[in-house]
Order: C-alpha cells, then sequence, then structure tokens
C-alpha cells in the first residue's frame, strides 16, 4: 500500500509543470515566459516532457512491472535538474522548483529501494 502513495506523491509534483503542456499560460505564471518569447516552445515541449514522467509515476502506482523504469525515469528528472540547479550556483529564481524536488527524493528513495530490492 505504500508504493501507490509514494508513486501518487511523485506524480503530484510533476503535475503542475505538466499541466503546463495543455495550459501554456501555466508557463508564463511558473517561469515569467512571455509567449512571443522564443524559449516558450522549448519550455512547453518541456511540459510534455513532464507530463510523460508524471505518467509513468502513475503508471508505476498501478503497474507493478513498471517500476523500475519509472525509478530511472523520475530519478534522472529530478536528479539531473538538482544537480544543474546546484551546478548554476542555486539561482534563487529556481529555488522553489528545486525544493518541492528536493522534498520529493525521500519518496524516490523509498520507490526506488523498494522497486530494486529484490
Amino acid at each position: 500500500m505504500l508504493q501507490p502513495i509514494l508513486w501518487l506523491i511523485l506524480a503530484a509534483i510533476h503535475a503542475t509543470p505538466a499541466l503546463a503542456f495543455v495550459r501554456p499560460a501555466t508557463l508564463t505564471a511558473l517561469y515569467r515566459i512571455p509567449p512571443d518569447s522564443p524559449l516558450f516552445l522549448l519550455m512547453q515541449h518541456r511540459a510534455g516532457l513532464f507530463l510523460a514522467v508524471f505518467v509513468a509515476c502513475l503508471w508505476a502506482a498501478f503497474v507493478p512491472e513498471g517500476r523500475r523504469l519509472a525509478v530511472l525515469v523520475v530519478g534522472i528528472s529530478m536528479v539531473s535538474f538538482l544537480f544543474l540547479w546546484w551546478q548554476a550556483g542555486s539561482p534563487p529564481a529556481l529555488k522553489r522548483i528545486a525544493l518541492v524536488d528536493l522534498a520529493g527524493l525521500p519518496a524516490l528513495a523509498g520507490v526506488a529501494w523498494l522497486a530494486f530490492r529484490q
């Protein structure tokens, strides 16, 4: 019962950035990127990738066979952002995103341990 709950927590973490794929105005609200910026399309594509991470979390919550792959996908997403954020000098404008990812690491560690313990 614990694993599905942890996966749903991870899905919730990725829900808002994934929402920007179908609701592009979210990009302006979250990242202050105007719709006419060249980065807007790239960030919307990034939101599509977050949608894939979100779906992987939902899938892993209910399909045990998908959990190992989902751990890798979610882990790469969260840890790579945290590493890049830290490497860039921890920009204050992205601190909230980093804190959310940091808060999700215990859930990620839990599902990783449960998925790979065999």
